[in-house]
């Protein structure tokens, strides 16, 4: 059992994720693998990685895990997230991504699709956490393991189909002559990206995709775009698209170097969608921490707006409630369940340039067209008592006042972070000074009640 020694284990918004060898260690990922399947069962589990030095020492300790529970394992190798996803989805099976997504080299992560390519619920992550904390402990988990041990293989071609699938998703039509730079984070894209841009035509200048396990992230790639900025504009490209670590998510940027996020991006696809009629349910799903421009230009258009928590997984099943077409969040995870169970870089990189090609517009006109940002301020308060934010009445009366300022033209959001003792302060209002000016009070507000961090 995990005893002193291995201290208990649970799920973040993304899966588990530390610090690679120290929290995330091979020992944990053996362990996950057992508990995983004794959750989610499975035959046959699906296993990628992005290209972290850490992958393969996780990727072989969680296959070992499955394949002691009695599962075959199958091996893509280094793949974006979300050709793992279509993998799943397209054999029917569980699957496991070894990627901490846009976090420096150091760290690394774990998640888990059910199968068919999808996130896990809530409850299924808790009894996969409970599973694995549990360990030898209970009788017929890690004590009777089965007889049967599963067989390992590697995919013969991992990135093909799903190559293939991103190259479909716009039809019969093409990018022929689109000059393009692209930044690949030194990340799972840095193979896949080029070759689906190129077989569509596009004239592809890359950035960023010489991985060496220590360099995903680094400077680059969805979080850092200056790079990919500067090389758009030296360059006299259309668009410049940058990835993250595993390719989930993606930002663009103009010709005149400007950052298009995943609210422009939300805000032109929902526009192209609406006016062909294939924006099912009339409305897109937004996390909370989406600008409010965003709504403005939806609401302008007569597309609804259905509000989630933070995290691609809960924008999913909002889309599945509802039955919506389109969702996604500032950060650039954007998911079409037309076309896939999770956010996908490549693709949605794919569908905006397809909408630049058929407009026959620049993509800086049309982002600047699609929504007006407001200003926004998010401030991270380290506190000491962050379980106390609901019960803070000095807070509550803070922000109360700060929405009475606002009025129509503005938003406050506080919310506690996930994974530390943060409070995280978002405001957004009609100036910038506005903006800083409400966050500072408010910061002041929360560090007076709930103590500095």
């Amino acid at each position: 059992m995990p005893g002193d020694s291995a201290p208990a284990i649970g799920f973040g918004t993304d899966g588990i994720r530390g610090v690679a060898n120290r929290e995330l260690t091979a020992e944990l990922a053996l362990r996950l693998g057992r508990a995983a399947v004794g959750v989610l069962g499975g035959d046959r589990w699906l296993i990628g990685a992005d290209t972290r030095v850490s992958g393969p020492m996780l990727v072989a300790a969680l296959t070992a895990g499955l394949a002691a529970a009695g599962a075959d394992v199958v091996d893509l190798g280094v793949v974006p997230t979300p050709a793992v996803a279509f993998h799943a989805q397209q054999l029917g099976c569980p699957a496991a991504i070894v990627s901490a997504s846009h976090n420096p080299y150091t760290d690394n992560g774990i998640k888990l699709l059910a199968a068919g390519g999808r996130k896990l619920r809530d409850d299924v992550e808790s009894a996969v956490a409970a599973r694995m904390n549990a360990g030898a402990a209970v009788p017929g988990v890690a004590a009777d393991p089965p007889v049967a041990v599963g067989r390992i293989s590697r995919h013969p071609d991992p990135l093909g189909a799903y190559a293939a699938h991103v190259v479909a998703s716009i039809e019969d039509r093409r990018l022929d002559g689109m000059r393009l730079v692209i930044d690949c984070a030194n990340g799972a894209a840095s193979e896949v990206a080029p070759a689906v841009l190129r077989a569509l035509g596009a004239d592809v200048t890359v950035l960023s995709a010489t991985p060496d396990g220590t360099n995903i992230n680094a400077s680059c790639g969805s979080t850092h775009p200056a790079p990919l900025q500067a090389a758009v504009v030296e360059a006299g490209a259309e668009a410049g698209l940058a990835f993250d670590g595993d390719a989930d998510r993606v930002v663009a940027v103009g010709g005149d170097g400007r950052v298009v996020d995943g609210d422009h991006i939300m805000a032109i696809l929902a526009g192209d969608l609406h006016d062909r009629h294939r924006l099912r349910g009339e409305a897109g799903a937004v996390t909370v921490m989406s600008n409010l421009g965003l709504r403005l230009a939806l609401g302008a258009r007569g597309i609804g707006v259905v509000e989630t928590p933070v995290g691609d997984r809960y924008v999913l099943e909002a889309m599945e409630a509802d039955d919506l077409a389109l969702g996604g969040e500032q950060s650039g995870h954007i998911i079409f369940t037309d076309l896939a169970t999770t956010g996908d870089g490549l693709l949605t990189g794919v569908q905006l340039l397809d909408v630049v090609s058929r407009s026959g517009a620049r993509l800086a006109a049309l982002a600047a067209g699609a929504m007006t940002r407001l200003p926004q301020v998010l401030r991270n308060v380290r506190v000491a008592r962050p379980e106390g934010l609901a019960a803070a009445a000095s807070v509550r009366a803070a922000v109360v006042q700060a929405e009475a300022e606002l009025g129509s033209t503005g938003r406050v959001l506080l919310r506690p972070s996930g994974t530390e003792p943060v409070i995280r302060v978002m405001v957004e209002a009609p100036t910038e000074q506005q903006a800083v000016e409400l966050a500072e009070r408010l910061t002041e507000a929360v560090t007076s009640a709930l103590g500095g961090g």
